[in-house]
């Protein structure tokens, strides 16, 4: 299995980060692709890939929730310098979020399509952070279509039109925690989506699936959404794995 997408650097696994990834390894989780947030997280993140060259790879981006309007342009600028240092699977996490700040919207949108023209001109995917936001993000991605463009919608939670019109746009969904939740609703479409378009994630330390939901997320939860997919889509579970192992490989190929 592959974590496409697990905060590993963050402080709530700082007293048992090694044991917490270790747990994760013995669980078949091969892969662990980390999804940068802001200039006070990049240290660790590239730290922790450094420890573990072969497991751990990082993003690089800037979230929409910490595009401010005194520093989002010094922000962009500290990505747009990594990405010309080194190679990177992904841009990420990167996109709109509309559920803390709405004022925001105007910068949220320029960062997020300046973004996205680094990632089509470096052929990368993007990883995209959507929340109460799927209209402004297709409106973008419409708005800044390219045979390149492609990528994962992080921690897919909308309905079936924008889960259809995601994968129509070349985008694969990113199914974590939220597929277990009683009222997570996406369960009761999933099978319509072709399994080739699904990749699994944690979100860890969020979105802990059921019987976990409330507490602290890790990657080793991963074969829990997989087991899930089990039943929605009647596939064995090392079926579910082979797929989106696949899915997650063809997408961060360039890696």
């Amino acid at each position: 299995m592959i974590d496409t997408h697990t905060h590993l650097y963050s402080e709530e696994f700082d007293e048992d980060r090694k044991e917490m990834i270790e747990r994760a390894l013995k669980k078949g989780v091969s892969k662990f692709y980390l999804p940068a947030i802001d200039s006070t997280t990049h240290e660790q993140m590239l730290a922790l890939e450094k420890q573990y060259p072969n497991q751990i790879f990082s993003m690089m981006g800037l979230h929409p929730c910490y595009v401010k309007p005194e520093t989002w342009e010094k922000e962009l600028q500290i990505v747009e310098n990594y990405l010309h240092q080194r190679s990177f699977p992904a841009i990420g996490e990167i996109g709109i979020d509309l559920h803390w700040d709405k004022t925001t919207l105007d910068i949220q949108i320029k960062a997020f399509e300046k973004q996205i023209d680094w990632a089509v001109e470096r052929d990368l995917p993007i990883v995209i952070h959507t929340r109460e936001s799927f209209d402004e993000v297709f409106e973008v991605l419409e708005r800044k279509k390219h045979p390149k463009l492609r990528g994962i919608f992080h921690c897919f939670s909308g309905n079936l039109d924008q889960a259809k019109h995601a994968v129509n746009l070349n985008f694969l969904l990113g199914i974590g925690g939220v597929v277990t939740f009683k009222n997570g609703k996406i369960d009761q479409f999933l099978h319509e989506i072709p399994l080739d378009k699904i990749v699994l994630e944690t979100d860890s330390p969020y979105l802990a699936p059921v019987p976990h939901r409330g507490k602290r997320n890790e990657s080793s939860y991963l074969d829990l959404v997989a087991g899930k997919l089990v039943n929605i889509y009647g596939k064995d579970f090392s079926e579910i794995d082979r797929i989106t192992t696949e899915n997650a490989e063809r997408i961060f190929s360039k890696n």
